[in-house]
């Protein structure tokens, strides 16, 4: 046998070697991202349910999904553990402290003071004449018999 038939042969087993380990790692990290739930902890399961751990067992989880609501789900039904911050914000809606600059919602902080006191025109168009962006009434009307095509 020649080594340029042997050589398709290598190159599919080596990708496929490189797929399973990949998948592998990934069903560890899943796997150690399962054993790290407390209670208390923050979760959304791969439905898309935000809830708080409330007990974990080996094969299950019993989370607290509201006021009276306990839910009894598999382990590895778990799609994500969040963290503290990550789940407030998600759930409650509590934004974390800010660290740092603190960059503005709108863009009216990035305009001087002073040129908008002054008057300045910055080529905008002013607030007081309205903006007709409909089509235009100049076009000349067609008669009947006219047509766009030429």
């Amino acid at each position: 046998m020649d080594i340029l038939t042997l050589f398709p042969i290598i190159i599919l087993i080596g990708f496929m070697f490189v797929m399973t380990r990949s998948a592998k790692k990934k069903q560890q990290q899943a796997a150690e991202m399962r054993d790290s739930m407390q209670p208390g902890t923050g979760v959304r399961t791969i439905g898309g349910m935000y809830a708080t751990v409330k007990e974990v067992n080996d094969e299950t989880v019993l989370l607290d999904a509201g006021p009276g609501v306990e839910l009894l789900f598999a382990k590895n039904s778990i799609g994500a553990v969040l963290t503290d911050d990550e789940y407030n914000r998600i759930v409650h809606g509590i934004e974390a402290e800010l660290k740092g600059d603190v960059v503005p919602d709108d863009a009216s902080s990035l305009t001087d003071a002073d040129d908008a006191a002054a008057g300045s025109d910055t080529g905008a168009v002013a607030d007081d004449k309205p903006v007709d962006l409909g089509k235009a009434q100049d076009a000349p009307k067609k008669t009947d018999g006219e047509s766009d095509a030429k």
